[in-house]
């Protein structure tokens, strides 16, 4: 799945990595906890979570995930956005649910 698809499907923003709309996306994981990212998410490529802060940027460029969609309404701040942007990472965000929002997405076919 592409993520401009992601994007269309939780009815996103883009912040940043408008070039990067045709990357393909084939997993995620979602969390609040970035402990439980560390730990348990393996060759993730979307990130979703609400812990709006630069931790989570953080996390994804250790796990080098390619994209963070912040779920529940949360607008990343600037310095989460400035430090995505060094970092080259996609950052989107959604109104939806974290759980409406994974839902959404493994009905379209990111299973894993």
């Amino acid at each position: 799945m592409r993520l401009d698809e992601v994007a269309r499907l939780v009815g996103a923003k883009v912040y940043t990595g408008e070039d990067m709309l045709d990357l393909d996306i084939d997993s995620a994981f979602s969390s609040d906890m970035m402990s439980d990212v560390l730990a348990y998410a393996q060759d993730q490529a979307l990130l979703l979570t609400g812990l709006n802060n630069p931790q989570a940027v953080r996390t994804a460029l250790m796990l080098d995930m390619s994209c963070i969609l912040f779920v529940r309404g949360k607008a990343p701040a600037d310095e989460v956005v400035e430090l995505a942007k060094l970092s080259h990472i996609a950052v989107l965000a959604t109104a939806l649910t974290m759980y409406e929002a994974s839902g959404r997405l493994y009905e379209a076919g990111l299973h894993r």
